[in-house]
């Protein structure tokens, strides 16, 4: 038993060692050169939008990526700066300076043990869909917003405003300051970004872009604004230990942005570790992940970093180019390592054009845009929470946002379960009526695993179809999830069930609903699922969920794309 507990807290990079191979180690060793290489415009990228200095984003990479696949739970999360801290940290600088962003990151890394040593980091699986996605939006809007001086090689002396509406404006009205030469580097850098990858997928496009724009600039003198011209190039070495000056009068000021860091951390990192998983097969331990976030976000300050937590797009090239163990994830930081202390005098080269048009495409994948036809599908209530999250996270603040968001989100919890209480006669008519919805007088095949929501499935509970969502190979051919007693749901609830969907549907397996009523009724119909599972696959009750079930069973084995034949179907 103490051995069990003792394995529950060992990082993946140790489990890794059991059965590493040779081949193993080539696999990782190239997906690990290629993930560095596609992290080193995106870490500079970071570190410049974020107010602080190239280098500072480049040794976040290597300190964080190495940290966070040695000691987490994981085996192929890519761990470093992201854009979702761009907006939060630029935001800190300009309050705090850069004193008070490293205890914030130091704080948050605090936070981010203590969330993963209780087992705490599970509650940020409460935060309702609208919420997540409504600030991510709104991260993404503003990320862009900061890349248009760059992009535009606009030469103004003063500094662009940090609000989102005044740095608009001052855009604008500096639009006749834009440089040609700027503009085109920029623009033929967003167009092999975007074109490379349709070409291949082996060569990522930002370092084509990068070292395509850095040749140019060296070899034509291009009169552009570049890293040696702004910030005098990149220092050659490994970065230097220095201990972050402590203010302590600034811990309960700051605590709001730790708060908000932390949050940040544990949502995306969970978040990269669970689309990890569903990629490479794995199935990640979220409290040592958070708890390496934490230890992570607390050593990068000593180093002059920035906020770190898992990178998804670059969690997601890790996975496709081969990797197979966290020592991928350790090598792409020991390439980023090699790279500054051997190649950084040609980074005085890299154009600002181009790492912003890097950005560019960053926000835009990391926006989740196209969840927002299914946010509008949804009640006016799920709608106003997402679109206050968002409002709020562009023209006021991160943290405002999630706390305004979260409250909404609450109130709108509680408004829908009182909701579910329901008073009514039982007549005869309504016992008969019942009789098609009970399970005891059908006999259930072999072929068919059943399942039965009872109660609300909304943003708090939800978490629980995504848990049964992790061992779907256990599951029948065909599988059957009765709503028949489920009272209420909603956008965290519809989403639950679309992965549950999209899980069994990679499995071969195929999913019927069966017996809703009232509000979730109304809301799945008006949602993507009957699209997603086919129109005939949603079911009044158990008795035809059964023969529909056993005509996919005669049709098909149960097995395959069958839910394709009632696309076209209109819902009813």
């Amino acid at each position: 038993m103490k051995q069990s507990k003792l394995s529950q807290w060992l990082p993946k990079s140790v489990q890794a060692l059991k059965g590493y191979t040779r081949a193993d180690l080539a696999a990782d060793t190239t997906s690990g050169i290629t993930v560095g290489l596609v992290a080193l415009p995106l870490a500079m990228a970071f570190g410049i939008s974020s107010g602080v200095t190239p280098q500072a984003g480049i040794y976040t990479a290597v300190i964080a990526g190495f940290l966070i696949s040695a000691l987490g739970g994981s085996r192929t999360q890519i761990g470093g700066p992201t854009g979702a801290f761009v907006v939060v940290i630029a935001a800190i600088i300009a309050r705090h300076g850069l004193s008070g962003l490293l205890m914030v990151t130091m704080m948050a890394g605090v936070i981010l043990i203590f969330l993963g040593l209780t087992g705490l980091g599970n509650a940020v699986k409460f935060i309702p869909r609208p919420v997540v996605i409504g600030f991510t939006n709104g991260i993404a809007i503003l990320i862009a917003s900061t890349q248009f001086k760059d992009f535009l090689g606009l030469r103004v002396a003063a500094k662009v405003p940090s609000e989102f509406i005044e740095r608009m404006r001052f855009i604008v009205l500096n639009l006749d300051r834009a440089d040609l030469a700027a503009i085109v580097l920029a623009v033929a850098s967003l167009a092999v970004i975007l074109i490379v990858p349709r070409l291949t997928r082996r060569i990522p496009g930002s370092i084509v872009a990068l070292l395509g724009a850095t040749a140019c600039v060296a070899l034509l003198d291009l009169p552009v604004e570049t890293i040696g011209s702004k910030f005098g190039g990149i220092p050659t070495g490994l970065p230097h230990l220095q201990i972050p000056q402590f203010r302590q009068e600034l811990i309960i000021p700051l605590l709001p942005s730790a708060l908000t860091v932390a949050l940040l951390a544990a949502i995306e990192s969970l978040l990269s570790a669970v689309v990890a998983d569903s990629m490479s097969g794995d199935r990640h331990n979220s409290n040592v992940e958070l708890v390496a976030q934490g230890v992570a976000n607390l050593t990068v300050p000593l180093f002059g970093g920035i906020p770190v937590t898992g990178a998804i797009a670059r969690t997601a090239t890790n996975i496709r180019s081969g990797a197979r163990s966290p020592f991928s994830g350790i090598i792409h930081a020991l390439t980023l390592l090699c790279i500054i202390m051997f190649a950084a005098p040609l980074a005085r080269f890299i154009p600002l054009a181009t790492l912003a048009a890097v950005l560019f495409v960053v926000a835009y994948n990391m926006g989740e845009w196209h969840e927002i036809p299914m946010i509008l599908r949804l009640n006016r209530k799920e709608i106003s929470v997402w679109l206050i999250t968002f409002v709020l996270t562009v023209v006021a603040d991160l943290t405002i946002a999630v706390e305004v968001g979260m409250t909404l989100a609450a109130l709108l919890y509680i408004y829908q379960v009182s909701r579910t209480t329901v008073v009514a006669p039982l007549t005869a008519e309504a016992i008969e009526k019942a009789k098609a919805h009970i399970v005891q007088d059908h006999s259930i095949p072999h072929y068919i695993s059943m399942f039965h929501v009872q109660g609300p499935l909304l943003f708090g509970a939800a978490e629980k179809l995504a848990r049964m969502a992790n061992s779907v190979e256990r599951l029948q051919p065909i599988v059957i999830l009765r709503l028949r007693y489920m009272t209420a749901i909603d956008a965290t609830g519809l989403y639950a069930i679309e992965q549950f969907n999209e899980k069994l549907r990679e499995s071969g397996r195929t999913l019927l609903l069966c017996g809703t009523r009232g509000q979730p009724k109304k809301l799945i119909y008006t949602s993507n699922l009957p699209h997603l599972l086919g129109a005939r696959n949603i079911l009044p009750n158990i008795s035809s969920a059964l023969h529909r079930a056993e005509d996919i069973n005669e049709q098909f084995g149960g097995i395959g794309d069958e839910a394709a034949a009632g696309l076209a179907e209109a819902p009813v």
